[in-house]
C-alpha cells in the first residue's frame, strides 16, 4: 500500500514544483497570471487513503502592477475587471491582459503574435465588436459655419461720426464798456457782432495794453490789441465741431478697434475675415452703440455691402446705460465666391454669436473662436481612460475612430488557457460580458502603460522550498517501505 502513496505524492510534488517553475519562469510576462496547484486526497473503500492527485490548477487573477512608460500603443487594464478581445488569424476570439500592442502593416492594432484587438466602432458603443484599424487618410476639412466672440468695447472710446458735427455749441463772450453790459460772437474770419449793438468807438484799456474799436470792430490801423485789454471780459467760445470719418478699413482713424478672425471654406483653405468696430454717439435714452463692418480677404463681407467706396449697413451694436448688450447676439455673415475664380469654393456662411459681450469702462479686450479647420494627415493615436481611441491630426484636430471593448466572466476559473498568455471561453466561464472600459463595473484602461505579471517571486521561492521538502518526504516513504518488504522477504 505505501507504494502507491509515495507515488502519487511524489507525482504531486512534481506536478506543484511544475505549476511553481512555470510562475518563476512568467514572473516577466507582461499580464501574466500565477497559478497554483490545488490537491485532494484519494480514497476506495478502504479507511486508510490511497495517496493524493491534483485536483485542478487554479489561477490568481490579481492585479499587476501598472507600469507607464510603455509604447505608443500600449494599454494596461488599471483594475480586476476586464480583458482585452482579441481575435487570430482565423477569427477565433481570445481574452488577454497582456497589452503590449502595436499596429501591423494594415494598421490593425495587433499583438506579438498577430492577435488584433476588437473593440466597438467610432460612435457604436454597444455595437457587435470589429477588430479596429487606424485611419489612413485625410481627415475632409470643414467649413466655418459657427463661431463666438466675446469681446469688452471701451465705454470711454472716443465716438467717431460720420459727417460734420457740432459737438459744442458757441458760447458768447462778455464785455462791459462805458458802464453798458455787451455781448459778443465771432465768426471765422474774427468779425465781431454785438448786442445790444456796437459800442461807442474809442479807445478802452489802460496803456499799453489797449484796444481801438471803429464800428464795432477792433481798429489796426489806429492801435494793436485785443478784447482782452478790456477789465472783465469773457471772452467768446466757438462751436466744437467734429470732422465727419465715413469708415474706411484703410484708415485707422475711421474705426475704435479692428480683429482678426480666421476661417475656411469648404476646400480647407483659411480666409481672414476683420471685424471692425466703430463707436457711434449715444442716442437720445443715453444708450451707446457700435457699428460693426467685416471684410474677408479686404472685400466686403454681409451684412456689409461697399458700392463706389462707400461704405453701408453696418451691424449695429447697443448697450444700455450699465454696458449689457441690448442688440442681437447673433450676425449671419456670408460671402458668396471664397475662393474666386482659381479656387472655387461654397459660399462661407457664418453664425456669429456676440452673446456676452459687454460695453464696459476698461480696455478692448476681443476672443473670437471659429469652428471649422483645414484637412490634415494622421499623426497619432492617444488612448482614453474610457477606451477611446482618439486620433491626433496635423491640422490640430482629433476624433475617435474606435473604442476599446472588455469583456468580463461570471467565473475567471472556468476559462482555458491557450498559451501566448490568452485564453477562451468555456461553458464553466460562461459567456463573456462586454462593455466599454470603465462602464458596468468594468475598470478602466491606461494608454502607453502595461500590467506586469502579478508573480510575487518571494512567495513562489518559499512555495518551491516547500515542494522540494514534500517531494523529499515522499521519496523517503517509498524508501521505507522497500526496507520493510526486504524484512519481510528475509523472514521467509
Amino acid at each position: 500500500m505505501g507504494f502507491g502513496q509515495g507515488l502519487s505524492g511524489l507525482n504531486a510534488a512534481a506536478q506543484n514544483l511544475d505549476v511553481i517553475g512555470n510562475n518563476i519562469a512568467n514572473s516577466g510576462t507582461v499580464g501574466f497570471k500565477s497559478s497554483t496547484a490545488s490537491f485532494a486526497d484519494v480514497y476506495a473503500s478502504s479507511r486508510v487513503g490511497l495517496g493524493v492527485k491534483v485536483a485542478g490548477i487554479a489561477q490568481r487573477f490579481t492585479v499587476g502592477a501598472v507600469n507607464g512608460g510603455g509604447g505608443e500603443y500600449d494599454i494596461a487594464i488599471d483594475g480586476a475587471k476586464g480583458m482585452f478581445r482579441v481575435t487570430d488569424q482565423s477569427g477565433a476570439v481570445m481574452y488577454t491582459r497582456n497589452g503590449e500592442f502595436m499596429v501591423d502593416k494594415n494598421n490593425f492594432i495587433v499583438n506579438a503574435q498577430g492577435y488584433r484587438m476588437t473593440g466597438y466602432p467610432a460612435g457604436a458603443i454597444g455595437a457587435n465588436p470589429v477588430e479596429l484599424q487606424l485611419p489612413t487618410a485625410n481627415v475632409a476639412p470643414k467649413a466655418t459655419s459657427t463661431g463666438t466672440t466675446v469681446a469688452n468695447l471701451d465705454a470711454n472710446a472716443k465716438v467717431i461720426y460720420t459727417v460734420d458735427t457740432e459737438t459744442a455749441a458757441a458760447v458768447p463772450g462778455t464785455v462791459t464798456i462805458a458802464g453798458t453790459p455787451y455781448t459778443f460772437t465771432k465768426d471765422t474770419a474774427g468779425t465781431l457782432t454785438w448786442l445790444p449793438g456796437n459800442p461807442p468807438d474809442g479807445v478802452y484799456g489802460t496803456p499799453p495794453n489797449t484796444v481801438t474799436l471803429a464800428a464795432g470792430q477792433i481798429s489796426v490801423a489806429t492801435g494793436t490789441g485785443s478784447l482782452a485789454s478790456i477789465p472783465g471780459l469773457v471772452d467768446f467760445k466757438a462751436a466744437v465741431v467734429e470732422l465727419g470719418k465715413p469708415f474706411d478699413p484703410k484708415l485707422s482713424s475711421t474705426y475704435t478697434n479692428a480683429s482678426p478672425m480666421t476661417v475656411f471654406d469648404s476646400l480647407g483653405n483659411s480666409h481672414q475675415v476683420m471685424q471692425y468696430f466703430v463707436k457711434r454717439p449715444a442716442d437720445a435714452a443715453g444708450n451707446s452703440s457700435y457699428d460693426v463692418y467685416y471684410t474677408m480677404d479686404g472685400q466686403a463681407m454681409a451684412p456689409t455691402t461697399e458700392a463706389a467706396g462707400v461704405w453701408g449697413n453696418p451691424q449695429e451694436f447697443t448697450f444700455n446705460k450699465a454696458g449689457v448688450m441690448t442688440s442681437a447676439p447673433v450676425v449671419n455673415l456670408s460671402f458668396a465666391t471664397p475662393g474666386g475664380g482659381a479656387t472655387p469654393a461654397d459660399p462661407i456662411n457664418i453664425a456669429m454669436n456676440y452673446a456676452g459681450t459687454t460695453q464696459y469702462g476698461s480696455a478692448y479686450k476681443l476672443v473670437a473662436k471659429p469652428d471649422g479647420y483645414t484637412s490634415g494627415e494622421f499623426s497619432g493615436i492617444n488612448i482614453g481612460g474610457d477606451g477611446s481611441l482618439v486620433a491626433s491630426y496635423t491640422n490640430g484636430e482629433t476624433q475617435v475612430v474606435g473604442t476599446i471593448v472588455l469583456a468580463d466572466f461570471s467565473n475567471l476559473q472556468g476559462l482555458q488557457p491557450v498559451g501566448n498568455n490568452a485564453w477562451t471561453e468555456t461553458a464553466a466561464s460562461g459567456q463573456p460580458i462586454l462593455g466599454q472600459p470603465g462602464t458596468n463595473g468594468l475598470s478602466k484602461v491606461v494608454g502607453q502603460a502595461t500590467e506586469a505579471s502579478n508573480v510575487d517571486m518571494s512567495k513562489e521561492l518559499v512555495n518551491m522550498i516547500i515542494a522540494q521538502r514534500t517531494y523529499q518526504a515522499n521519496s523517503q516513504t517509498i524508501k521505507t517501505q522497500d526496507e520493510i518488504m526486504q524484512v519481510l522477504m528475509n523472514l521467509k
